[in-house]
């Protein structure tokens, strides 16, 4: 029995010197080594910090592009999904009323022409990227507000897409905001 106690005793030390000191140094570090420094990728205009690059934040102004729904209201600290089923009512009708909300600031655009992107929450409730299709749906209605012609937020568009090594390509919606505010 007192043989068994010590061995616990020394596996439990030994697991947490592992998992509470050295694993949480080894990710620190490798932290430190990426984009950022470990503190996230920023973006700044004007030498002011006005987002994080993978962190999606809430637009609602109609002249800008929105990006997708927060399950969590784009607060990082409790990042997460709604963790409905896509047969759960309540959740159909979330999606219904940001479809019919979605309608609403973008007349002319059918129910069929929105992208499930722009109605359906990621799953972290973060995600700072739309497909391009979700970008094209809603240059009527910016360019419209910003009294643009629509090829000229097209091309926005078109120069803000990102292709990354692996899966379809995005629009970053936080860095074409920017670009649009810059545009003359």
């Amino acid at each position: 029995m007192k043989k068994n106690l010590i061995i616990s005793l020394k596996l439990t030390l030994v697991m947490i010197i592992l998992c509470a000191v050295l694993y949480p140094l080894l990710v620190a570090g490798i932290g430190k080594a990426t984009p950022g420094g470990g503190k996230g990728k920023t973006i700044s205009v004007n030498g002011k910090v006005v987002g994080y690059e993978n962190v999606g934040q809430k637009f609602t102004d109609d002249k800008y592009f929105q990006g997708r729904p927060s399950a969590v209201d784009y607060n990082a600290a409790g990042s997460g999904g709604s963790n409905k089923g896509p047969s759960n009512p309540d959740y159909l009708q979330i999606v219904k009323d940001r479809i019919d909300t979605f309608l609403v600031h973008n007349p002319g655009v059918k129910k069929e022409e929105i992208p499930a992107d722009l109605v359906t929450a990621s799953g972290s409730g973060l995600d700072p990227h739309i497909p391009p299709a979700a970008a094209y749906v809603q240059v009527k209605r910016i360019a419209s507000i910003r009294t643009l012609q629509e090829d000229k937020v097209k091309e926005l568009v078109n120069s803000q897409i990102e292709q990354p090594i692996l899966g379809p390509s995005v629009v970053n919606v936080l860095k074409i905001n920017i670009a649009l505010d810059n545009l003359k």
